[in-house]
């Protein structure tokens, strides 16, 4: 199979970019979209050109690093996968392919197709954990838990935070994700104890970070590669607004402006 590459190609955060179109021949159907993209950089390292730069990690759809958009789509054409798990079998022989980093403010682009996701590490740390004492690790398996709350629990929290939902969003929103972590937590045992804090603090890094509202369009779980429901999101909302009938931790958005 032989492709058309229009990839975007840009230095560093500080430079601006532009598409570069590459030609790529004898791929196999079977290759992976990383592996196609393996074997552009070879032909470009062997003809002395820089090779474009992207993230990847496992190649499995665990790690959620190989973010990329692909024709207008966040991992591309295929539902539930990530880029590494996407095969050029999905695409026709001679078609052209246009390759593009995140498009987010708060996901400022490295070099190429690497953005910077730290965002999400700094709302993780707002809040996503459990920090009081469960006990052992036996002590927690005592713990009941409902088999259909274990369940959703574990739906929410096989989030990779790829970013795909923030890419597909028109508001650049992360909502899906933020939902996701908040969510998983709210609903076992361990992590009632902080769920007012939690909401609250990882809201309020969410907004610091700049993402956009959500206007409940659905885009970010049609694009999630582990098909992360919406429901997680009315549920963030709800813990969002129980803590701040209970709690005056974190200021509202509007009260910080004023501020």
């Amino acid at each position: 199979m032989d492709f058309t590459l229009k990839i975007w190609r840009q230095k560093d955060a500080g430079s601006k970019g532009s598409f570069n179109t590459y030609s790529v021949k004898d791929i196999s159907s079977d290759m992976s979209f990383l592996e196609m993209l393996d074997e552009l950089n070879e032909d470009l390292i062997k003809d002395g050109e820089s090779p474009v730069h992207f993230d990847h990690d496992c190649r499995e759809g665990i790690c959620g690093t190989c973010s990329m958009y692909i024709n207008g789509r966040a991992h591309g054409p295929q539902k539930a996968i990530t880029t590494c798990q996407l095969h050029m079998r999905s695409f026709k022989d001679g078609d052209t392919i246009t390759i593009e980093p995140w498009r987010a403010k708060p996901f400022p682009v490295i070099r190429d197709l690497v953005v910077d996701r730290s965002a999400f590490d700094r709302i993780i740390q707002a809040g996503g954990y459990v920090s009081v004492s469960t006990g052992g690790v036996p002590d927690a398996n005592e713990i009941p838990i409902p088999t259909s709350i274990a369940n959703e629990a574990m739906d929410a929290a096989s989030c990779i935070g790829c970013g795909a939902c923030v890419a597909a969003c028109k508001n650049a929103s992360a909502m899906l994700f933020v939902s996701a972590k908040v969510s998983h937590l709210a609903l076992l045992p361990q992590g009632k104890v902080e769920a007012t804090s939690r909401a609250e603090n990882m809201i309020a890094q969410m907004d610091k970070e700049g993402f956009g509202l959500c206007t409940n369009t659905g885009a970010c779980s049609a694009e999630c590669p582990k098909e992360i429901s919406l429901t997680h999101i009315a549920r963030m909302n709800r813990e969002y607004f129980n803590a701040k009938q209970t709690s005056n931790n974190i200021p509202d958005k509007e009260e910080v402006h004023e501020g």
